[in-house]
């Protein structure tokens, strides 16, 4: 094996010092550049809205969700490449961080592959699963079967993604974003409003956006081209390697899973008290969607950090890090609970005009208000963790929160009668468990650290 083996601090090529300015430089582009993510999906709704139809909305809406969901299982590459990158860039193994690269368009050039071949039975599947009106399923379908095309690109810009975090080269992720949304959305208006293409169009202009997006992703990494060891076989395939990727890689996709698990119990427990109730519920999960693009960046950041210094074995430079960022996320936490105070309802009536629906969602509302700052030891420790890829206590912790959360749901539902407000107080208590737990597991993480 080439440079797996971590290197002297002294021949690092990460900064020691952690500044204010460095952390915000870090996630402030992440945080606008999430800030964009919601408006793709507006401008899709809006022009094929224009239609006059129903259909062509809800085959968009059920297409784009379907092929999410098939993309976001390939979402450990970005999670894992930061955490990976980091500490290779850390103990000054540039050769291990070129190779890095290729595996993870590797991996994503197979998984998307893997997506095209196996359209038809994954359609078929989506459709029984969820079925829809024949006219919905049909234009679905047609969406699909063209920006299946993409995945390659899809899954390829996780990896990238994850390389340029782990380098603190967020703003150049935020001119990706932009670039992608920017071109989606030029081409949504040309093709469906102007050509008249309608669901197919909106279809091809994702197609294209993402795989202009992966091109602009390579003149962004370019300097990863410089190094040889990008398409050396001997490093990129590397056995030793190879394991490490894969079981950082299949301790996160289990996390995640699990996570989603308990969002999607979530949902189908709210269903059971009602329409009202679940659309509710659906209004305030947007709130939790706001928090966790406020958080990300920060959490994004302490990745990076951490991944460097864990690798570079500087201890005190690492725990600097954690200390400045959660200092950031700690007072944007409080910001949105007292927003959400504040604007909670005017909030809430934004996003819904039904009155029994607003009146109900105002009932929950403290639970959101709540979140933010019992959701931070979360979010936080999770980045820590992905940065020192100690991906195993990351999922065996996600594991008891989920244990918790399930059995936290059996109490105040049905046996104490809490009913939608015992769902609520489970999700908030799952939040704080996987805090705590990461917590107590964070003297262990330190302890792998080279002296």
């Amino acid at each position: 094996m080439t440079d797996q083996i971590a290197q002297p601090a002294a021949q690092s090529t990460v900064q020691s010092e952690v500044t204010h300015k460095r952390v915000l430089q870090i996630a402030v582009p992440i945080v606008l550049s999430n800030i964009t993510v919601p408006l793709l999906g507006l401008v899709d709704t809006g022009v094929v809205g224009q239609m006059g139809q129903a259909a062509p909305i809800g085959a968009v809406g059920v297409g784009a969700v379907f092929l999410g969901a098939l993309y976001w299982i390939f979402g450990f590459l970005r999670m894992g490449t930061t955490g990976l990158v980091g500490q290779a860039l850390g103990a000054g193994r540039l050769g291990e961080v070129a190779a890095l690269f290729s595996r993870a368009l590797l991996v994503a050039g197979g998984g998307g592959l893997v997506l095209i071949l196996l359209q038809g039975p994954l359609f078929w599947t989506a459709f029984q699963i969820s079925p829809a009106s024949g006219e919905v399923e049909g234009m679905a379908r047609a969406y699909m079967q063209i920006r299946v095309w993409s995945a390659p690109a899809a899954i390829g810009l996780y990896g990238v993604t994850g390389w340029l975090i782990a380098q603190e080269r967020t703003r150049a992720v935020f001119i990706l974003q932009i670039w992608m949304n920017g071109v989606n959305i030029l081409l949504d208006l040309w093709f469906v409003l102007g050509l008249g293409w309608g669901v197919e169009g909106v279809a091809f202009a994702t197609f294209l956006a993402e795989w202009s997006g992966l091109t602009l992703g390579f003149y962004l990494c370019r300097d990863v081209f410089a190094n040889p060891a990008w398409r050396q076989g001997v490093r990129v395939f590397d056995r030793a390697a190879l394991r490490h990727m894969m079981r950082v890689n299949t301790d996160i996709l289990l996390r995640s899973l699990m996570l989603q698990a308990m969002f999607l119990s979530f949902l189908l427990v709210g269903a059971g008290f009602g329409d009202v109730t679940l659309a509710a519920n659906q209004v305030l999960m947007q709130f939790l969607h706001v928090i966790a693009h406020g958080l990300d960046g920060f959490a994004f950041a302490v990745e990076a950090l951490v991944a460097q210094y864990f690798g570079a074995g500087l201890r005190g430079a690492m725990r600097r890090s954690i200390r400045l960022t959660s200092i950031w996320a700690v007072a944007v936490a409080i910001a949105m609970t007292v927003g959400f105070a504040l604007f909670g309802g005017m909030i809430i009536d934004t996003l819904t005009t039904a009155e029994d629906v607003r009146e109900v969602a105002r009932n929950y509302l403290p639970y959101l208000v709540a979140c933010p700052v019992l959701a931070i030891g979360a979010y936080m420790l999770d980045g820590i963790f992905i940065g020192a890829t100690a991906t195993r206590d990351m999922r065996n912790m996600m594991a008891v929160s989920l244990g918790v959360y399930l059995v936290a749901v059996a109490l105040l539902v049905p046996l104490l009668g809490l009913g939608n407000h015992g769902l609520w107080l489970a999700m908030l208590v799952a939040f704080v468990v996987r805090g705590v737990t990461l917590a107590s597991r964070y003297p262990v993480l330190e302890a792998r650290m080279e002296t």
